[in-house]
């Protein structure tokens, strides 16, 4: 990216196309969810896949696919409301700067690499 990605408009071009790419993301991990639920629908045995792995591990990897995806949803509308407040490029732990390097890698960031990398 040429435009710095903290930087007002170039941060909201970002956001924006992250969670249009996240949103298409959960759509497929939900219509992969809903063929895993419609191929055990008729054998009550869903432990075994003649293909592979069990069922069972892939309605949980599947599943939990899903659950991040939501949550990055949720980390990039909160960051759309930081950017509008005129927050975004504040670390929320101690108040320093979010590098631009580290908002175009994790645009949903809340805190720089020193915080983050505390725990």
């Amino acid at each position: 990216m040429t435009d710095d990605p903290a930087s007002g408009v170039a941060a909201g071009r970002l956001l924006a196309a992250t969670r249009k790419r996240v949103v298409e993301v959960v759509a497929d991990l939900e219509e992969e969810l809903l063929a895993i639920a419609e191929s055990t629908a008729a054998s009550p045995d869903d432990e075994h896949d003649a293909e592979g792995s069990t069922v069972g591990f892939e309605r949980a990897r599947v599943g939990g696919l899903l659950a991040r995806a939501r949550q990055e949803l949720d980390d990039l509308d909160a960051a759309q409301r930081r950017l509008a407040a005129g927050t975004y490029r504040r670390c929320v732990e101690c108040g320093g700067d979010i590098g631009a390097a580290r908002l175009e890698a994790l645009p949903g960031t809340t805190r720089c690499v020193t915080c983050a990398t505390k725990g």
